[in-house]
C-alpha cells in the first residue's frame, strides 16, 4: 500500500494541535454572506447580511458555510 492509498480499517491520526477549519475562520463581508446564501448582493440583501453579521457574528457564517 502506498501513502496515497487509504485502508478504511486503519485509522488516520491528525497531528497534535490540529483543528478543523470552519467558514468563520476568515474575515467575511456582508456581500460575501449574501452571495454564500445564494442571493444577489443587492443593497437590501447586503444590509440584511450586515445586520445578521452584526447580531450573530461568526454564527451567521457557520449557519451558511460550515
Amino acid at each position: 500500500m502506498t501513502d496515497e492509498q487509504h485502508d478504511p480499517d486503519t485509522p488516520v491520526f491528525r497531528e497534535p494541535g490540529w483543528l478543523p477549519r470552519t467558514g468563520s475562520d476568515q474575515p467575511w463581508d456582508p456581500e460575501d454572506l449574501a452571495e454564500a446564501e445564494g442571493k444577489d448582493p443587492t443593497p437590501e440583501n447586503v444590509a440584511r447580511a450586515k445586520e445578521e453579521l452584526d447580531k450573530d457574528g461568526p454564527a451567521a457564517i457557520d449557519r451558511t458555510v460550515p
